[in-house]
């Protein structure tokens, strides 16, 4: 073992131990001080002890716990340089010997840790701030990771992200958002809001915007550990457990939507006994608690009863795609947007037949909200081969694959078009509905944009 190991091992521990409670220490620490941003900057001034003294002194038997007192020592001695400690400590109910801790202060910081995640999810993820500042500032002070982490994720440059956080804490200090849980008669909106942040990220993970990976596993297990968090956090309500329902049963089918080169392996081609079954046995459950509720079904709750209409299909040929088709319909009601529609022609086509799903398709304009939407082009590509018009299929392949980030995602549209120029060449001409470009699933089928197959 070289001299290096030890010190290795234990800065792998700090950042193990970080991770796992940086969010426990800034929502404790945000409470007392009322600043989200001095919170933050408290809790990885203690992260600097530790790397100071941990790897002399040996990592603590309760890491955690000695993150949290060293950092709220720091935060008692910032309340009193700026001779506000008093009036704080009544703040929380506590009396505080003068020149000590004081377990008083301990307890009070300890008492609602719930409570303090909660208010931090809601903080993190509120609506003054611009969507990418709420999914920069979640994963930083949540997830507990580091710009380069966020960075390297979103395939932003690093300083971007940075100011994105920067700037998301201004904001809310500037507007002054407290650190606060919403008023129920408020809670509904802002709600949606930590749903959507949360959604976003695992939609991210799931099917990468850009980049040359198909997948980015660990943003997907970051938002799973949100939802779960958010579902202990607000057990009442419904839409939380139906959003975990719909992550759970989508990440259930990770390992089988890579072949050994990491190309994509879309949903009709995809090995079904590689689908983790413990995934989608947890996400039927959260899906039953979701349903429990007196409540009319929101617009996760209706992706999530999509998604287990497939984790229920033994076989391709087992998927109740009339059924999946309905649900879009619902779904297209109560959460309308171009993406439903889409990902409803994809159902439609497969419960109806090809012609019908190119039907709702072509009734999305190009030029429309979609018109640099590579799915679009790639949904009716499938349609056409579907229909054996594999030239004009051909075409469209070759327009999603110019309008894709995704170098992954490319080389299949690229893939599609070449197979459907081939047959174009074969059999040209139409050749009904019995044509050769076999129904295997567009990609557009296989994101997360909208409940997705």
């Amino acid at each position: 073992m070289t001299a290096t190991d030890p010190q290795r091992t234990t800065h792998r521990a700090i950042e193990a131990v970080w991770r796992m409670e940086s969010a426990r220490l800034v929502a404790g620490l945000a409470r007392i001080t009322g600043d989200l941003g001095l919170a933050e900057e408290l809790a990885q001034d203690a992260l600097v002890i530790a790397l100071e003294q941990w790897p002399a002194a040996g990592v603590p038997v309760n890491p955690g716990a000695w993150l949290m007192a060293t950092a709220k020592h720091r935060a008692i001695d910032h309340l009193r340089r700026r001779g506000r400690y008093e009036r704080k400590l009544q703040e929380i109910g506590r009396e505080l010997e003068t020149g000590g801790e004081g377990p008083d202060l301990d307890a009070a910081l300890d008492d609602h840790i719930g409570d303090d995640l909660l208010r931090l999810i809601f903080t993190a993820c509120h609506p003054v701030l611009a969507t990418e500042a709420r999914v920069a500032l979640t994963l930083r002070l949540l997830g507990g990771l580091t710009t380069e982490e966020i960075s390297r994720a979103f395939l932003v440059a690093e300083p971007t992200v940075a100011q994105r956080v920067v700037r998301a804490k201004r904001t809310l200090a500037a507007r002054r958002v407290p650190f606060a849980i919403p008023e129920p008669d408020e809670l509904g909106g802002r709600l949606s809001s930590v749903l959507e942040v949360i959604y976003l990220i695992f939609n991210e993970g799931y099917s990468a915007t850009a980049g040359d990976d198909w997948m980015r596993p660990s943003l997907c297990a970051e938002a799973l550990r949100l939802g779960r968090i958010l579902a202990g956090l607000v057990p009442g309500q419904s839409e939380v457990h139906a959003l975990v329902a719909l992550m759970e049963i989508q990440a259930s089918r990770a390992r089988a939507r890579t072949g050994p080169s990491g190309e994509p392996v879309l949903l009709l081609d995809q090995d079904r006994r590689l689908w983790d079954r413990l995934l989608i046995r947890r996400g039927l459950a959260a899906l039953e608690r979701a349903e429990s509720f007196d409540v009319a079904p929101g617009p996760y709750a209706v992706q999530a009863a999509i998604a287990a209409c497939h984790a229920r299909a033994v076989t391709p040929g087992d998927t109740d795609w009339a059924r999946i088709a309905a649900l879009y319909q619902v779904l297209a009601y109560i959460s309308p947007s171009p993406v439903v529609e889409l990902n409803r022609a994809v159902a439609v086509g497969m419960a109806d037949g090809p012609a019908e799903g190119l039907r709702v398709a072509d009734a999305l304009a190009p030029d429309g909200a979609l018109r640099n939407y590579p799915q679009l082009p790639a949904v009716r590509g499938d349609l056409l081969a579907r229909l054996g018009r594999h030239a004009e299929a051909a075409g469209e392949f070759l327009r999603a694959a110019a309008l894709t980030r995704n170098e992954r995602e490319r080389a299949l549209f690229a893939a599609r078009a070449a197979g459907c120029e081939r047959a174009a060449r074969d059999r040209p001409g139409p050749a009904g509905e019995a044509g050769a470009g076999t129904a295997t699933g567009s990609a557009g089928a296989e994101r997360g944009d909208s409940g997705q197959q």
